[in-house]
């Protein structure tokens, strides 16, 4: 036992991990909790060992990085100051009296219960990939930007021999390039955006030069690859069979509509598409913290408004690994000073702040820019596909909406089923919403994921 105050921070990636270390090196007793085998998130993803890779940094550009976090969180984790739970699939977390109780499922069946209790909780949850639907997007091949990139990171494979990378924002760079690298034939890299307005946003985007200076760099390998970039374009439909055989991108007009005229069908096997990304807010709606748009409030200490629960990375809002890592480390700073029943001081993170600052600024305007098409419902056909768990097209989702009155997506999940299924609506949501011509809301949910009836009818044993 120790009299250590005890903080569970709930996912190991960048953000998790700063947060751990930093507390545990100010007197905290940290239990670092992950869904995945290892710790590092989707960003720092490696391959399995049994692969034996002689060169996993070479899918990383920020590997020094990973290293460093690596070789303090084991030091940590040796002196006995950070237990690792991975494979931990937490579904719930409760408050119960001064502390908190982390509910979970173990293992890759996710059918045994564990709890974890703690003084302090600190959501690290990440975000997860937006993907508009089209004509042909349920085909074999047709995967998301971020599955590509953890295939190839984690298992060192490719879905096929030629590839389209396609949709908007700059996840789509890493992925074309890596793919590239790896031995694929990407065919084209098809961006929504007009580069035009990056030109807008000249100061917001100048005051990060490093930033810059890595878009420049995957855009110089991109040339050494011979990979064609088709911006201002998008995918109208993807062709096959049984599988990915083609798809068809065309140019877009200044209103954001497919100009006629412009399809050209390209050959490929695989299609990396997405348009962004969402954060998860899962657990900090369930504990009643309150939400800024679609991400997590919190304040310059990475607090939500519920007493003992912070946030950061991308769950507070999708801005990439440096700021996470940056918001990480504040968090775990103001956690450790807080349960020690002292107050922060804010010059002790004065530099990790001001990189929040900056990347914050940053990631705004990015975010103006990496726009989907404003008029990407108009591709949907009545016979595609929006919500792939219950096979609910876009017709019927019309259909609610124009014939039935729905004007919301939670009536149009009750009048199509369309959000019911395994994701609960987390990859059609914001389909349903773009037909509805509703905003995008966070849907609060009673779990982050399904439980099976015995765990809900018995209380866990701890972990």
């Amino acid at each position: 036992m120790t009299d250590r105050p005890h903080l569970a921070v709930i996912g190991a990636g960048p953000a998790g991990l700063a947060a751990a270390v930093a507390a545990a090196s100010r007197g905290v007793q940290v239990t670092l909790i992950d869904s995945a085998a290892e710790v590092g998130g989707q960003f720092y993803r490696r391959p399995a060992a049994d692969l034996r890779a002689r060169r996993p940094q070479a899918l990383h550009h920020q590997w020094r990085t990973w290293e460093r976090l690596r070789d303090v969180l084991r030091t940590h984790v040796q002196a006995g100051h950070v237990r690792l739970l991975t494979e931990h699939h937490v579904w719930f977390v409760e408050q119960r009296g001064a502390g908190f109780t982390a509910h979970a499922l173990l293992g890759p069946e996710q059918e045994h219960p564990a709890a974890v209790r703690a003084d302090a909780v600190l959501l690290a949850t990440g975000g997860y990939e937006k993907v508009l639907p089209f004509p042909g997007w349920t085909l074999p091949g047709v995967v998301t930007a971020g599955g590509a990139q953890a295939m190839l990171k984690g298992t060192l494979a490719v879905s096929g021999r030629t590839a389209v990378v396609a949709g908007t924002g700059p996840l789509l760079l890493p992925v074309a390039t890596g793919l590239a690298a790896a031995g694929v034939e990407v065919a084209a890299l098809v961006e929504s955006a007009d580069p035009k307005d990056f030109v807008r946003r000249t100061r917001a985007l100048a005051a990060r030069p490093g930033k810059v200076a890595e878009g420049a760099r995957y855009a110089a390998r991109l040339l050494r690859h011979r990979v064609r970039t088709l911006a201002r374009h998008t995918v109208v439909e993807a062709h096959g069979a049984r599988r990915l055989e083609a798809v068809t991108v065309a140019a877009l007009d200044a209103d954001g509509r497919v100009r006629s005229g412009t399809g050209r069908r390209i050959a490929c096997d695989t299609l990396a598409v997405g348009h962004g990304m969402l954060p998860h807010t899962d657990l900090a709606q369930t504990l009643g913290c309150r939400l800024d748009g679609m991400d997590v409030h919190v304040d310059d200490e990475q607090r939500t408004d519920v007493p003992g629960v912070w946030a950061a990375g991308e769950t507070t809002g999708i801005g990439g690994s440096a700021l996470s890592l940056a918001e990480g480390h504040i968090a775990g700073r103001s956690i450790a000073a807080r349960l020690r029943g002292i107050a922060p001081d804010a010059r002790e993170w004065a530099a990790a702040a001001r990189t929040r600052t900056r990347l914050r600024a940053f990631f705004a305007a990015l975010d103006a820019v990496y726009l989907p098409p404003a008029h990407w419902t108009e591709q949907i056909t009545d016979d595609t596909v929006v919500c792939r768990c219950e096979e609910v097209t876009g017709g019927a989702i019309r259909e609610a909406v124009d014939e039935l009155g729905a004007g919301d997506v939670r009536t149009v999940k009750l009048l199509t089923r369309a959000g019911m299924g395994w994701c609960q609506g987390r990859v059609c949501g914001p389909a349903v919403a773009g037909l509805a011509g509703c905003a995008l809301t966070p849907t609060l949910r009673p779990f982050a994921g399904p439980v099976p009836l015995g765990v809900l009818a018995a209380e866990p044993e701890d972990g």
